[in-house]
């Protein structure tokens, strides 16, 4: 992609006037930090920071719900009006094609949809043609994404949009910002407590900057959001899980619903199920380590043999020092299981450990 070609949300000029230093990602042309990824990590974990995470895809999908859910792993009648749930996009195999949001934030009028950036053109290609003459799935251009994120986001709730302030984690519903129709959901992904605003574009500007003028909150950039999802033990799509990975294997059948396994009826179902009882050959996991953080990429070895490979890693500022996700052969998986991990060719000690490495926040009322 030529640079002529890189998108730009509608929040694109705002991180330009801030000062943050651009890179690119998915496509777009996203801000990697303001005044730097340590400063900006522990400002989201103390107060709240605002991410601008428009490069995401939104949609709202209506009609057959059994069309859709056929192509998730959530049971769609599990979700209320004002209710949200994270679920997984499958292949025919049980591979994960996207991890993404299903919810209802208008109440009975069908599902909005919210997937990764760098797959949403992919993602809604796939439930369009899946669910042609079944359904209607109307792909939202207009409108840009923001994340409230850390325990003072509330304090900024109450006094700019004090009725979203009576969400619990995982709800959702329609709301009244600033004179504009916002949709908004208690959710994240850095472990905090926060929201996700979805506003109309023509808006997003004015309200990001009334959002930034309130004490508690800093402009937050791509890099602090990856040290925060990575402590708090979530995959990043592309990284930490793909369309080779099944929920198994990524340690995310959660996020399947009970009565979807039962009925093993989504997609890839039976291989799902059988690696499910059997075990699988390798399993993500989270690990510590001394020294130098490793990177995805990097090759984990035990007994000069190969177990493993890095997909996310860093040095996670809450915990204080270096933490990652890796998949690794299943009898290396188990918690506190020492092996090395090859960093610039050198073996560093690192062990299995439990996620997420610092305490998720969530308010679950």
């Amino acid at each position: 992609m030529a640079m002529t070609d890189v998108l730009k949300t509608p929040l694109h000029a705002l991180h330009v006037a801030l000062g943050a230093k651009m890179t690119p990602f998915a496509g777009y042309d996203m801000p990697l930090q303001y005044e730097g990824i340590m400063a900006e990590h522990n400002w989201t974990r103390e107060s709240a920071g605002l991410f601008d995470v428009s490069h995401m895809g939104q949609a709202h999908y209506t009609g057959s719900e059994s069309a859709l859910e056929a192509l998730i792993t959530a049971d769609l009648s599990e979700v209320k009006p004002h209710e949200q749930k994270y679920s997984l996009l499958l292949n025919a195999e049980g591979g994960i094609r996207d991890d993404l949001m299903v919810s209802r934030p208008f109440g009975d009028d069908g599902i909005f949809l919210v997937v990764n950036a760098a797959t949403k053109d992919a993602d809604f290609a796939h439930i369009a043609e899946n669910t042609a003459g079944q359904g209607q799935l109307r792909v939202i251009s207009d409108r840009a994404l923001v994340a409230l994120q850390g325990p003072k986001a509330k304090d900024v709730a109450a006094e700019l949009f004090p009725k979203a302030n009576d969400l619990i984690f995982m709800q959702c519903g329609v709301f009244e910002l600033e004179g504009a129709e916002v949709w908004i959901s208690r959710s994240g992904y850095t472990g905090e407590d926060g929201f996700e605003i979805s506003i109309p574009a023509a808006d997003a500007e004015r309200i990001a900057r009334v959002l930034l003028d309130h004490p508690a909150v800093k402009p937050i950039g791509l890099g602090a959001r990856d040290s925060l999802r990575l402590e708090a033990g979530l995959c990043l799509y592309g990284h930490d899980m793909d369309a080779t990975k099944t929920p198994v294997e990524a340690t995310l059948m959660w996020a399947v619903a009970k009565s979807r396994r039962e009925r093993k009826d989504f997609p890839g179902a039976d291989r799902v199920m059988a690696m499910f009882a059997e075990k699988p050959a390798r399993k993500r996991i989270g690990f510590t380590m001394s020294g130098a953080p490793a990177r995805e990429g990097a090759e984990i070895v035990k007994d000069g043999k190969t177990i493993g490979v890095v997909t996310s890693g860093g040095f996670g500022p809450s915990f204080g020092g270096p933490v990652g996700m890796a998949y690794v052969d299943l009898e290396h998986a188990a918690p506190d299981t020492e092996f090395d991990i090859l960093v610039r060719d050198k073996a560093r000690p690192a062990k299995a450990a439990k996620m997420p490495f610092v305490a998720q926040r969530y308010h679950r009322g």
